[in-house]
């Protein structure tokens, strides 16, 4: 599975906030560089700026499943 955080860039746009702001209302560092690369970072990272954006760890980000995977599934299924 991979992480992605498209929908919270998309949300950092409908509210016209600016990744700096984020950062600095979530107080979260180097997180943002991470949730930029679709790495992973920790809970309390992800409840802080669901804090902030007042919103559900669902509305910024989303697992999606690896193409080998699903694939894979598909053969053993």
């Amino acid at each position: 599975m991979k992480t992605s955080y498209k929908k919270l860039w998309k949300l950092l746009i409908d509210r016209a906030m600016t990744k700096t702001q984020l950062r600095e209302a979530a107080k979260i560092s180097s997180s943002l560089a991470k949730l930029g690369k679709d790495e992973n970072v920790t809970t309390s990272v992800l409840a802080k700026i669901c804090g902030v954006l007042n919103c559900d760890v669902s509305d910024i980000m989303e697992m999606i499943p690896d193409e080998t995977t699903e694939s894979e599934d598909k053969v053993n299924g």
